[in-house]
């Protein structure tokens, strides 16, 4: 049986917690980064580099050379994976918005939020009653919406009946989750190597929000725990008070002139471009373009997207993204409401109405009202990406598996795609029909067997 004490593991103060996964792997990541750093400056080949980590083991090594002596290449050589659970939506964006990120975090399809806990960063009663209506109106929803669905798609003749239930359900929870909060919790796995984490937490530490503080603080500790050669950086007070100055005044985005959607630039020399035309016009499908392209410029973009469906959008981190702040300022996506029942819709108009009411009214920081604002909120999301990147992006992100709103922009980016790099022989292999229903949907899952 499986001994969860091996893994070093430290506790949120939310209740939640950061746990190291330890494989018990006799060379682990820290001994893995010696060898590859002996590797670059020996030719003594990686007999002899075994013969030196067994007789000095590699705890003496980071500790002078990596973290001493501030050699970061030596921390890309090691890796490391943490899990973090019960951690707000908002908590997950901020620890994958970074462009060297890899992990998973929680589908919202398969938590049960009815017992799922929601975090109120203001401790009260008036916080905990918004948060405890969003969770009723979300479970209030679910059946009626399933109904409405299976009039709207009936099953056919030959579709299997259990696929095109949980084709349904998958429909219908892409509905109801823009009635839930961005304080409710979920769970992620964070794996980079030694150097980015290093370099990530040094900016989370200075985060807005108190929550995201503590899960930096925690994850360096439960770090140090399992590796203390490699995670005891020197602090320089100039280099901390230049980052707390940047993640309180200048990390989040906002634009209340934001339009559903806008290009920003077209900075792309086509002169250059035209040495790939070639590469552009016979690309097969499923086949990215070369990363040479990158060179000839990028181009930028910026729409309004509700947090839910920006939730799969920051995944693409080829592209440059700024992370909005959360706000009702740009209003509720209409896909939501018009997806409901239409008995459905006034009420939950009004009912939108007052939990914004009840929001403004909290008396608190516009960075931590984004724990009581629901999913469905719309924010702007300005971007920018080479040809590559965008390509990749709008062809991934404009299927008919991908939720609707989302959908909906990349056939707007695809349009201007088209428009800007049409004489230079861009071709683009997209979905014929996006916004079709498929049960197949219904299979996209992962259960262990």
């Amino acid at each position: 049986m499986e001994n969860f004490e091996q893994h070093p593991k430290i506790n949120l103060k939310n209740g939640g917690f950061v746990l190291v996964l330890n494989t018990e792997a006799k060379i682990d990541g820290q001994a893995e980064a010696m060898l590859q750093a002996l590797h670059s400056r020996s030719t003594g080949g990686i007999k002899n580099h075994l013969k030196v980590l067994a007789q000095k083991g590699a705890e003496n090594f980071m500790e002078k050379f990596y973290v001493g002596y501030g050699h970061k290449s030596i921390g890309d050589c090691g890796s490391v994976t943490v899990f973090v659970e019960g951690v707000s939506m908002l908590a997950a964006k901020a620890i994958q918005d970074w462009r060297l990120y890899s992990g998973q975090e929680a589908s919202t399809r398969y938590v049960d939020f009815s017992r799922q806990k929601f975090l109120d960063p203001t401790a009260t009663k008036k916080g905990e009653k918004i948060l405890e209506d969003w969770r009723k109106f979300y479970l209030q929803i679910q059946e009626p919406v399933r109904d409405h669905l299976k009039k709207q798609f009936p099953r056919q003749k030959d579709e299997n009946e259990t696929i095109y239930e949980k084709a349904i359900a998958a429909r219908s929870f892409d509905v109801a989750r823009a009635f839930l909060p961005a304080g409710a919790t979920t769970n992620l796995a964070w794996r980079m190597n030694f150097r980015q984490f290093a370099d990530e937490l040094m900016l989370l530490r200075h985060h807005c929000l108190e929550e995201v503080r503590d899960i930096a603080e925690k994850t360096e500790k439960v770090l140090q725990k399992m590796y203390p050669d490699s995670f005891g950086h020197k602090r320089y007070s100039q280099t901390e008070q230049y980052n707390e100055d940047w993640m309180k005044k200048g990390y989040y985005y906002e634009n209340s002139q934001a339009k559903d959607f806008k290009l920003i630039y077209d900075q792309v020399d086509r002169k250059m471009l035209s040495k790939f035309r070639r590469f552009l016009k016979t690309r097969p499908i499923k086949t990215e373009l070369p990363m040479a392209i990158a060179e000839c410029g990028s181009v930028a973009y910026e729409f309004l997207l509700d947090f839910g469906s920006f939730r799969d959008f920051q995944r693409h981190r080829a592209i440059v993204q700024r992370m909005p702040l959360l706000t009702v300022e740009h209003g509720f996506g209409k896909w939501y409401l018009e997806s409901l029942p239409e008995n459905w819709r006034k009420k939950t108009e009004k009912f939108l109405q007052s939990q914004e009411n009840k929001i403004k009214n909290l008396n608190i920081s516009k960075e931590d009202q984004q724990y009581f604002i629901a999913m469905g909120y719309q924010i702007p999301c300005r971007f920018s990406g080479d040809l590559k990147a965008l390509v990749y992006l709008a062809e991934l992100r404009s299927t008919r598996f991908v939720h609707p709103t989302l959908v909906a922009q990349m056939l707007k980016m695809i349009a201007s795609l088209k428009k800007l790099f049409a004489k230079d022989g861009l071709v683009l292999h997209l979905d014929d029909e996006p916004n079709r229903f498929d049960i197949r949907r219904g299979q996209q899952d992962i259960v262990a067997k």
